[in-house]
């Protein structure tokens, strides 16, 4: 089984990109979205109900948004679009399916950034990872759980082309850096550097402009974390860079069921 996480920056966007034809290429049985800043009336039949996927979308109430979707090969059984915190699921960034025991839980962590780069959200930001924890704390007790997308957050200096010029920056904040600390202390696996303890270079989003990703000056912030249960089943995990059609590169994992 292979599960795909991409943050599309915009779906209607990435559609003209190439989006339907990665979705078949990818040999992916789920695809999580995220920022796909639709509405799902908005989209068209083939990108809305593209054949033979099932589709769950949580948009934002926000037009143009954020926004959070699962593609899915078979149908889900049991779909959570919701952390019952208004202030959090008015933005679009929650969405979790149950496939089998299996869940996979598809989240677009909000920048700290704030509208002026003072860094204002980063409270919103952490209090909203706290809330994510909670819920995927109690899935985990029910069976294999891979929360997926965009963090936002280079938890090591590893995890970035050029820590030292972004230390007062959100996205590589200390308080940032450490709620990740706290989710791997709790058992949560970051399995793409458990695979690649060592190896730099490896990026998931890239600045649009200076020839960021040509010259692959980039940051790690889209994340498997995957519950100890779900860490056991993993076969292999990857970062496609070579994928454009956002200013993100899909990341996922392969599993062995």
């Amino acid at each position: 089984m292979r599960i795909a996480s991409w943050n599309v920056n915009g779906l209607r966007a990435c559609v003209k990109k190439g989006f339907l034809e990665f979705l078949e290429t990818s040999d992916a049985d789920v695809v999580a979205l995220q920022e796909v800043r639709a509405f799902p009336h908005q989209l068209d039949t083939a990108t809305r109900e593209p054949e033979g996927w099932y589709t769950y979308f949580a948009p934002a109430q926000r037009p143009g948004y954020a926004g959070v979707a699962i593609y899915a090969r078979q149908p889900a059984i049991e779909v959570i679009d919701s952390l019952a915190i208004p202030r959090f699921d008015e933005e679009g960034r929650f969405l979790a399916a149950r496939f089998g025991r299996l869940f996979v839980v598809s989240v677009y962590f909000p920048k700290g950034s704030g509208k002026d780069r003072d860094n204002s959200r980063v409270p919103y930001k952490l209090d909203f990872y706290r809330a994510v924890f909670n819920v995927v704390q109690s899935l985990r007790r029910r069976g294999p759980v891979y929360v997926v997308g965009d963090y936002n957050t280079a938890h090591s200096e590893i995890d970035l082309a050029r820590p030292a010029t972004n230390r007062k920056a959100s996205g590589f904040l200390p308080e940032e850096r450490a709620e990740i600390d706290r989710w791997l202390d709790a058992g949560w696996v970051d399995v793409f550097r458990h695979q690649h303890q060592d190896e730099p270079g490896h990026y998931t989003w890239w600045r649009q402009w200076g020839n960021a990703r040509e010259d692959n000056v980039g940051w790690r912030i889209d994340y498997v974390l995957a519950s100890p249960g779900g860490a056991k089943r993993i076969d292999e995990a990857f970062i496609w860079p070579d994928v454009t059609g956002s200013d993100h590169c899909p990341v996922g994992v392969t599993l062995v069921l």
